[in-house]
């Protein structure tokens, strides 16, 4: 990949770990916390779609609650350890290699930047509770636009703040269906499969697949 102005990611499952939450609980929820996180994030992801099909837009941490709520009476989780969950995904981990990537691409001289369906304050407080906050350039949420990814709107975004063409974006999502939409867009997308995973059949074939954001430093 040539002529590269900014590399842009995904937050959530990219960055930081959505399981992370229900995984600090797990002495709580049982062995049934995996299942439980999995489910939340699919139907968190769902409520974001139908929201932008039905024109119907709640922010990403009303979308989260609701999505929880449901999420916790599918497996019957005490309701009482809403808040805990909540208070827990506004701190999600990062990924083991992600704070030493991101430093050395900084020295590289790139446009860093996050480009996300939270909301600005949950960016905010992710990027600061992970000591991350003098790495990117520009957190971009969809609320700016407001609508969800993957429309052309939020991938508009970054293209319009730096003045630089769609191909000279390198956009990295764990998400399938998020690779995609940015790839139809224009960006170079790369696919951090981490879970070895089976990619979606939605008219583009990823520029590259990566285990973790530790493969991007070479191709780059």
């Amino acid at each position: 990949m040539k002529n590269i102005k900014a590399i842009v990611f995904d937050a959530y499952g990219t960055l930081f770990d959505v399981n992370s939450a229900a995984e600090k609980c797990k002495g709580k929820i049982g062995d049934k916390w995996e299942a439980f996180a999995n489910f939340w994030r699919t139907t968190q992801l769902e409520y974001t779609w139908l929201r932008s099909l039905m024109k119907r837009h709640k922010d990403f941490w009303q979308v989260t609650e609701d999505s929880l709520d449901k999420s916790m009476k599918t497996f019957s989780i005490d309701s009482s350890m809403k808040n805990e969950l909540l208070d827990l995904y506004k701190k999600l981990s990062p990924y083991p290699e992600v704070k030493g990537v991101l430093k050395s691409l900084k020295e590289k001289k790139y446009k860093l930047a996050i480009l996300s369906n939270g909301t600005p304050a949950l960016l905010n407080e992710l990027v600061k509770s992970n000591d991350l906050e003098n790495i990117f350039d520009d957190l971009f949420s969809i609320e700016e636009v407001g609508i969800y990814k993957p429309d052309s709107k939020v991938y508009d975004m970054p293209i319009n703040k730096y003045k630089i063409q769609k191909n000279e974006v390198v956009f990295l999502s764990a998400n399938t269906w998020d690779v995609s939409g940015g790839g139809n867009y224009g960006y170079n997308s790369i696919w951090v499969n981490r879970n070895k995973n089976i990619f979606d059949n939605l008219d583009y074939n990823p520029k590259h697949e990566i285990k973790n954001l530790s493969e991007l430093v070479p191709l780059i």
